[in-house]
């Protein structure tokens, strides 16, 4: 795109942001996003125009009227849980939905497995774990595996293998998305013949109660993170109107956002496993409620919420 043309198409919006807003963090999250990309494609194409030099000192006041004091530095932490990390699960809405429809794909391809080669949840899940589960059905506490470890020290472990998994599997986008796509297959499949082990033993239901109370945030952090893997690939494979680096800094960056801000949430998760998943005994209304508390908090706060603040902000910006 001419420099001119990239000036005329958004002269009038720059000017709008000359006035930066006072406290509403919502408009000022969403200009200062907006102020960036302008400012990454001028410095690619127009590095020493004054177009880049003008981005730049708006950006620059932007992000002084964030940091400029202590209270501010607090606000801007709240910033970006509250409209940020919601703003850029909005942007990247389609890599997060192909994420989902990888791994839903992935899954029932690991149950369908499971279903038609007995072998096959051996193969994923190993004897060991699959004779220890045996063991505990005929006991008549099928997820006694739960049970089994002191409750900090499980934590520790989980949250480390969680947190381990998250990054991961962004980081591995960097192989033109193929690298994310191995990790979400891997954990789909296991997912899938994992669960399907225990319909099979008539524990459907069962399973359902006990293992998605963690496991309703922990495969949906996976499936985010796997949406920011592919951002970071697809940056790098579709740079779009960026040179190819600009574009891979972008999708780094924001791929980086979106990993960072679920990791509470991978935690959280950590939390349900260690702590209240082995209390298999508890009321099915308790466990339900547990389930559909967090199933309501990722739609709501992944898809709902930041549709609904996209919305807001257009209305605002328009005005």
């Amino acid at each position: 795109m001419r420099e001119a043309l990239f000036i005329k198409q958004r002269t009038e919006k720059w000017k709008e942001f000359e006035n930066i807003p006072g406290n509403d963090p919502d408009v000022l999250a969403s200009q200062f996003i907006m102020i960036t990309d302008d400012l990454a494609y001028a410095k690619t194409f127009y590095p020493k125009s004054n177009t880049t030099n003008y981005l730049n000192g708006l950006a620059s006041r932007f992000h002084q009227s964030i940091y400029k004091n202590k209270k501010e530095d607090r606000n801007r932490f709240l910033l970006f849980w509250k409209a940020e990390l919601p703003l850029l699960f909005y942007q990247y809405r389609k890599q997060l939905l192909y994420s989902f429809v990888f791994f839903f794909t992935f899954s029932m391809m690991g149950a369908l497995s499971a279903k038609y080669d007995d072998t096959f949840v051996r193969l994923i899940l190993g004897d060991g774990y699959v004779n220890m589960t045996n063991e505990n059905i005929d006991k008549g506490d099928p997820f006694g595996v739960y049970k089994d470890k002191d409750q900090v020290m499980m934590f520790f472990q989980i949250a480390e293998n969680n947190l381990y998994i998250t990054v991961i599997n962004f980081v591995a986008g960097i192989f033109l998305s193929m690298g994310t796509l191995y990790i979400l297959l891997q954990n789909a499949i296991m997912l899938g013949s994992f669960q399907y082990f225990f319909i099979a033993k008539g524990l459907g239901l069962q399973s359902l109660l006990v293992i998605w109370i963690h496991g309703t945030l922990e495969i949906s952090c996976i499936i985010i993170a796997g949406g920011a893997g592919l951002i970071l690939g697809n940056s790098l494979i579709f740079p779009k109107t960026y040179s190819r680096i600009a574009s891979l800094k972008k999708g780094a960056a924001d791929g980086m956002k979106i990993t960072l801000g679920i990791l509470p949430i991978v935690a959280l998760a950590a939390i349900f496993e260690s702590f209240v998943t082995r209390h298999t005994e508890m009321p099915r209304w308790l466990s339900c409620g547990i389930l559909l508390g967090s199933f309501l908090f990722i739609i709501g706060y992944t898809v709902i919420y930041p549709a609904r603040l996209a919305r807001k902000l257009n209305i605002i910006t328009q005005k």
